[in-house]
């Protein structure tokens, strides 16, 4: 019986210790990343100034190129974008909306992380009330320099934005913003009729 049960156990151990060894061997087979595109600075002309002539300071460093992204966004209604998350979830969306507010609705929440230090969300008004209600069930998250930029931005502003739904977590939206504009601002529009 004793030695039914060391075989048992030598079993499990080799199918565990077996179970890593393959996680580790796929590890190590699995393609290396491709480094970055690197490329080298030419030679710079000589600086005339004052009649005499310097070169500047050489640089050893490689500079990177990253490609320019650009995406084709798809023109969507707010409330056709909450109604159907799923079908909308890893695609590019573009809304045209009434500002509401910024808010802190849905940072830090772990299953779609956006860090607070990073992002802050703002929500828009729902298009089918005369009432301000805002459309919690989009989470628009917004870098912070970018709404730094807007801080001024009033309920019923008109903006313009366009990003990524990264996820649907709780059977919402969730859209990091790649791209933000403001169409009419009541700011703007009060100070153009203070000057006239």
């Amino acid at each position: 019986m004793k030695k039914f049960n060391i075989l048992i156990i030598s079993a499990v151990l080799m199918l565990f210790v077996g179970g890593v060894g393959s996680t580790q061997l796929l590890a190590a087979n699995a393609p290396a990343k491709q480094p970055a595109k690197t490329k080298t600075v030419p030679p710079v002309a000589p600086i005339k100034k004052n009649g005499t002539t310097t070169l500047p300071s050489k640089s050893t460093k490689p500079v990177v190129i990253t490609p320019a992204q650009s995406y084709t966004y798809t023109p969507v209604k707010p409330l056709d974008l909450v109604a159907h998350p799923n079908a909308f979830v890893n695609k590019r969306v573009k809304i045209r909306a009434k500002f509401d507010k910024f808010s802190s609705l849905g940072l830090d929440y772990k299953p779609a992380m956006r860090s607070s230090q990073k992002y802050i969300t703002f929500l828009i008004c729902r298009d089918n009330t005369t009432n301000v209600i805002p459309l919690s069930e989009l989470k628009n998250f917004l870098k912070r320099e970018v709404a730094e930029k807007n801080i001024d931005l009033e309920t019923g502003d008109i903006v313009e934005y366009s990003g990524l739904v990264f996820s649907n977590a709780l059977g919402d939206v969730w859209l990091e913003v790649e791209d933000f504009k403001v169409i009419q601002s009541k700011a703007k529009d009060k100070k153009a009729t203070s000057t006239k």
